[in-house]
């Protein structure tokens, strides 16, 4: 069993992220992409699954931010590991709990790795999920990884979400892709949501072109 992405509308259309599965998750600057992670460490949570949370932000600042969203706190005396790290050359340490492993600012700590190094860091973390039924979510900033790393990243991934923004006739529109998914259902369609900071719902009755 996966991960449920219980996101009003999404969970419709992607009721789960699988287990042993590598998903990349990018956004610009944009809050809504590290929101949609946020949720999927809750949810982990308060399913009874261990969550391991690499973040190059402060450590207890992440703890505060799912303490203030989750609506079950405290959790179970270790379901929740969250590291904070500058630069990341390796995830050797962090894929063997099962549950989930989420990776904030994958871009960012890997920032000065070439892509050949980043092809190997993912290889192996692939392996480790699909070994010990880890899903690994990494947060991506776009136009950060090295052009090679990017594509890389997205060829080795099993599913890649993407989330967009971009200013209409009535102001903010906000869409997600799903350029690629294991079993290609998602390709090139363009999904608008909501979001306001707190919550986050996508209305599969709208079109964005």
């Amino acid at each position: 069993m996966g991960i449920p992405v219980e996101v009003p509308g999404l969970s419709t259309i992607l009721p789960e992220l699988g287990e042993g599965r590598l998903i990349i998750v990018e956004s610009g600057a944009d809050p809504a992409k590290s929101f949609f992670v946020r949720r999927l460490s809750l949810t982990a949570l308060h399913h009874g699954w261990p969550v391991t949370s690499v973040t190059s932000r402060d450590r207890d600042e992440l703890i505060r931010l799912l303490a203030r969203e989750g609506s079950v706190e405290p959790w179970p005396e270790g379901a929740l590991d969250v590291v904070e790290q500058y630069a990341l050359d390796n995830l050797d340490a962090y894929g063997g709990r099962g549950g989930l492993l989420a990776v904030d600012s994958f871009s960012f700590l890997t920032l000065d790795l070439e892509g050949s190094k980043v092809a190997r860091m993912l290889r192996e973390l692939r392996a480790r999920c699909h070994e010990k039924g880890t899903t690994a979510v990494l947060a991506t900033d776009r136009g950060m990884l090295e052009p090679r790393a990017e594509t890389v990243a997205a060829h080795l991934a099993d599913g890649v979400i993407q989330f967009h923004a971009k200013e209409g006739p009535e102001g903010l529109i906000r869409y997600l892709r799903i350029p690629k998914w294991d079993d290609g259902r998602f390709v090139d369609r363009n999904i608008y949501y909501e979001f306001d900071g707190r919550r986050m719902a996508v209305d599969l009755r709208s079109r964005v072109l």
